[in-house]
């Protein structure tokens, strides 16, 4: 499979004019070339033959951009959407280009945790819509998990969620250290009790795992649970450290902890929009937006109600989110890699996804080191768009500096992908290959 031959210089307006004022964009690379593997590689040609068997392609009304993962660093974020050519950056405030008034943005999950700023990461987003600028905000594992440790420290403690703030905080301890710095007040202190007796209100009781195991028969499998009790019991050993390490005690975590109530999820809390805009799939013509993936049971309900219906059905159930949940098919879109534990997508719901026209996932989740990624997976065809924009990552994984980086699709039926961390934008047309 290879490309229909055509003008190799009529690709260059896929590439909006970019306004970088600062040179923070000087290796962004401007020269487009075939997408690398996407016409040698017969699983990616199968995905392709059964869109056509299917009814073909069909694409976006406008331009989308898809930025995924930016994990609380603002500036690989904004400059992300800088390298798409939607924002302008002047003397730190924020504008949309005439080609970003034309498109439609997709955040593709994971705005919390690893990077240097949660609070300023949220804040960019929030100067973004601001602008008028057509966002679509969807739901990633670290998002979801910031509400889960949240929600497990507020109303009647019980076997199921009891521990879930040790086993979903770890990550979100510098989001609270930021929490507590803006928002937390001295009576908010005054409020709570000594310091052993908030330790005990975070962490599950002595006797949890007996009663773990007994009342999580009914939503997780023995496997499951025998898991889920060795992996707490090594995160307690280590919660002591990760508190010391960002500078905390036990009351103060608790206080951050509980101020995240009010500042994410009460109506009129500081922040409480950014969980009321998420969403957890959003699509497009025959493209599918999801943090993670996908399995039979989402299929279906995509198929019989729509992205709407699992969209609804997720907001309900995360409000209220245990263990079962977490493993299910509702959380699988935002955790699944596909593994023998993960829920399974199988030819089935891959045949059904077919039918309805439904051709290409786009997800984060997965981040490269090398830009975008296009493989099969279970016989359907993804688009990995995780950069690694935020610096930890990139201190962490050996990559220099900030990242940049964005998928984009055209009404045309062209893709882009965009990274620093590339040589050339990769281009993908699967209607111009045979």
């Amino acid at each position: 499979m290879d490309y229909i031959p055509h003008d190799p210089g009529a690709d260059w307006h896929l590439l909006p004019p970019v306004f970088d004022a600062d040179a923070r964009l000087a290796d962004l690379p401007r020269v487009i070339k075939p997408w690398p593997g996407a016409g040698t590689q017969p699983q990616i040609s199968a995905c392709l033959e059964r869109a056509r068997r299917h009814g073909g392609w069909r694409w976006p009304d406008r331009p989308i951009i898809f930025v995924s993962d930016p994990h609380a660093d603002a500036e690989g974020f904004l400059r992300s959407l800088s390298a798409a050519g939607v924002i302008r950056r002047d003397d730190a405030q924020i504008a949309l280009t005439a080609f970003g008034r034309q498109a439609r943005i997709v955040l593709g999950g994971d705005s919390f945790d690893k990077g240097p700023s949660n609070l300023a990461l949220l804040d960019a987003i929030a100067a973004l819509r601001a602008t008028g600028a057509d966002m679509h905000i969807l739901a990633g594992n670290h998002d979801l998990r910031m509400r889960m440790a949240v929600a497990a420290l507020r109303g009647p403690r019980t076997a199921l969620k009891e521990h879930l703030f040790v086993r979903m905080g770890r990550k979100i301890l510098p989001a609270l250290r930021e929490v507590f710095d803006r928002f937390v007040t001295p009576a908010d202190l005054d409020a709570l009790p000594d310091e052993l007796t908030c330790k005990a209100r975070l962490l599950p009781g002595p006797d949890w795992p007996t009663r773990f195991a007994a009342a999580a028969q009914a939503e997780l499998r023995p496997k499951v649970i025998k898991k889920e009790i060795a992996k707490l019991v090594e995160k307690l050993g280590k919660f002591d450290r990760q508190c010391d390490r960002v500078g905390m005690t036990n009351r103060e975590i608790l206080a951050a902890a509980l101020k995240c109530q009010d500042v994410f999820f009460e109506p009129g809390g500081t922040y409480a929009w950014f969980f009321e805009a998420m969403d957890v799939v959003a699509h497009s013509g025959s493209v599918l937006f999801v943090h993670a993936g996908l399995c039979d049971s989402m299929c279906d309900l995509l198929v019989t109600g729509g992205p709407d219906a699992v969209n609804a059905r997720y907001r309900a159930e995360a409000e209220c989110a245990a263990l079962g949940f977490y493993f299910g098919p509702l959380a699988n879109l935002v955790r699944t890699k596909y593994r023998n534990s993960d829920c399974k997508l199988t030819e089935r719901g891959v045949t059904a996804l077919h039918e309805a026209g439904f051709h290409m996932v786009v997800q984060g989740h997965v981040n490269n080191h090398q830009g975008q990624r296009l493989l099969a997976k279970r016989g359907l065809l993804h688009l990995e768009g995780d950069v690694t924009l935020d610096r930890a990552s990139r201190q962490l994984e050996g990559l220099d500096g900030i990242g940049a980086g964005a998928t984009l699709i055209f009404p045309t039926g062209d893709v882009i992908g965009l990274s620093r961390d590339f040589p050339w934008a990769k281009h993908f047309a699967p209607d111009r290959m045979i």
